[in-house]
């Protein structure tokens, strides 16, 4: 039974207390341990005893009984809680997995997780079904419960109705609506939203914005409406902002924000020290980004700036599990809590040397253990994605004279195109691409230009996607459809093909969408492309985040979605998508 993640039995509960009064033996004990008591902000001596899972006693007693207890002698060492981290992506290419056992080797033993790819890939029972397979893991797994897809679906009122979205809300392992990247539809009037975000408070579960560059009034709105939090403050005017509202704020070190430190500069020089409603986040980075590891790296860059020690680590451990009212649960080291437990080498190093989750060893002197629990994607049916349609030559007719314009990694603008598109291939040296965005069920298609992915790339083709449909971007057509029928034969993934070559490829054999394998291959692999792409004209620093970000409509200024490109600021389809 999922019960805030986590559920005891009576016999279990008996048993707890059992250690306690010495009839019963604990599993581990730390001895002579230095730990961060959260609640009084300060460092203490302790033995603190594990039964199984769980945290049994804090103080300054060792255990009568210790048959078959592992006693660790914590001499010069320093224990925090297990991090926690508060808005993961658990599907960038990585699967929640493997991205779960990466964090944890680097401390982060909780992740509050985005739903999106669960609600696009599959329907409720198997979605149900992968939670509650990935909540066996030892690394605690929470889940959003999202309101929208972030895009334009052709059936966006199907996938997203009254029913579905509260017994998303209903399931005991989702913690928060949202995020809300759709909050100009509720500030519009959208009743049936803001039911579901009634409905998500009165389960008294926490509802995450999504409000870049929002305006004090536009903030005062959506605080009046529901949300309890926002990770999308740039600067630190902006996070003051927020704070002197009354929202929770995650402060943001990511691939595409990476503005931690900047933040914390700007808060710093304005002597904020009220951190009890501050978090750190990582916003769902790309793999290479989290090669050093995730939570550690934010807390790290904290101390570096001036945060005090407590504070650092309260923002991502106790901090969050407040603010999710799981504090009874995670974030600390006291007695009835999950063992989420990271030993250090020095109180201002976060990155640990030892870690545990529920009680069982991830990292011990620098080492990891071999993982007792794997997830078995193929019981849920999860293999190669498949494509029973074939990519012709309609499909890579260009005429369309309006095409997307990058500024950056994610933003993108309009522009007349005022070359001719209609050949087979585009000048080598120009910015501009052909961009095919087509049903990966090969029911429509939507054809237009894209400048500043590359100046000579002969084409991508990418299963990896808002929506789970297929990008296609190059300069030469016998390219694109070089890298389509490759594609097809590895089952999904991220291909490039130049001059008739296939020179990259990444299979991503879970549906086309996540990688199955260890994350270090992982980020070599990504490395590789996204270096390859660099050197053939890319613009920018983020190549994966920009075909995630292809068809997200929460972004300015236009998009390729199902529907067809579309003015993201009036929320209108400028030309639609052409069925095959």
């Amino acid at each position: 039974m999922l019960e805030q993640g986590q559920f005891w039995r009576n016999r279990e509960l008996r048993a707890h207390v059992a250690v306690v009064e010495g009839n019963l033996a604990p599993t581990i004990v730390f001895k002579n341990s230095t730990y961060l008591n959260v609640f009084m902000k300060t460092w203490l001596q302790a033995n603190i005893w594990i039964y199984k899972d769980r945290i049994i006693y804090v103080g300054d007693r060792m255990p009568k009984e210790t048959e078959g207890t592992e006693i660790i002698d914590c001499t010069g060492q320093y224990l925090v809680p297990g991090y926690i981290e508060p808005h993961a992506h658990p599907f960038i290419v990585y699967n929640p997995e493997e991205l779960a056992y990466h964090a944890a080797t680097y401390g982060t033993t909780t992740l509050i997780n985005d739903n999106m790819r669960l609600l696009s890939l599959f329907d409720k029972k198997k979605a149900f079904a992968i939670i509650n397979d990935l909540h066996q893991l030892p690394i605690s797994m929470f889940w959003w419960g999202r309101y929208d897809s972030q895009s334009m679906l052709r059936d966006e009122d199907t996938k997203f109705n009254t029913n579905d979205i509260l017994t998303w809300m209903s399931h005991p392992a989702v913690v928060q609506g949202g995020e809300l990247t759709s909050w100009p539809q509720l500030l519009a009037g959208d009743d049936r939203l803001l039911y579901w975000i009634q409905e998500t408070k009165r389960l008294k579960k926490r509802v995450e914005g999504h409000f870049p560059g929002a305006s004090e009034k536009t903030l005062t709105k959506l605080k009046l409406l529901g949300a309890s939090a926002d990770h999308e403050a740039m600067s630190g005017k902006e996070a003051i902002r927020r704070l002197q509202l009354g929202y929770h704020v995650a402060l943001r070190y990511s691939s595409i924000r990476p503005d931690l430190p900047k933040i914390l500069d700007e808060l710093l020089a304005e002597n904020v020290d009220a951190y009890d409603q501050m978090m750190l986040t990582t916003d769902g980075s790309t793999p290479a980004f989290t090669k050093r590891g995730l939570m550690n790296i934010c807390i790290e860059i904290a101390l570096e700036k001036g945060v005090p020690l407590a504070e650092a680590y309260r923002m991502a451990t106790y901090n969050i599990a407040k603010y999710y009212g799981m504090d009874e649960l995670l974030g600390s080291i006291a007695p009835g809590r999950l063992a989420h437990i990271n030993i250090l080498y020095e109180k201002n190093d976060p990155t640990p040397l030892s870690v545990m989750a529920k009680g069982k060893w991830i990292l011990k002197d620098g080492v990891e253990t071999e993982r007792e629990d794997r997830m078995n994607w193929k019981k849920h049916d999860i293999k190669e994605a498949s494509f029973n349609w074939e990519l012709n030559d309609d499909d890579l007719q260009f005429s369309i004279p309006i095409g997307l314009k990058m500024v950056n990694d994610v933003i993108m603008k309009p522009y007349a195109v005022d070359i001719d598109i209609t050949t087979d291939y585009l000048p080598k040296d120009s910015p501009d691409a052909f961009l095919l965005f087509i049903d990966r069920y090969g029911k429509w298609r939507v054809n237009t230009v894209i400048s500043g992915f590359t100046k000579e790339l002969g084409a991508l083709c990418s299963t990896f996607s808002t929506t789970d449909d297929i990008i296609l971007i190059g300069k030469k057509k016998s390219d694109m459809k070089l890298a389509w029928s490759r594609m097809k034969e590895i089952g999904g993934g991220i291909v490039l093909a130049h001059e008739g070559t296939i020179i990259y490829e990444l299979p991503l054999k879970l549906e086309g969408a996540m990688y199955e394998g260890n994350m270090e291959t992982l980020i070599d692999r990504e490395t590789k492309c996204k270096q390859m792409l660099i050197e053939s004209g890319y613009e920018f620093n983020d190549p994966i985040y920009n075909l995630l970000f292809l068809s997200s409509t929460h972004l300015p200024y236009i998009r390729v979605t199902q529907q067809g490109i579309v003015d993201v600021m009036k929320h209108e389809t400028i030309v639609p998508a052409n069925m095959r």
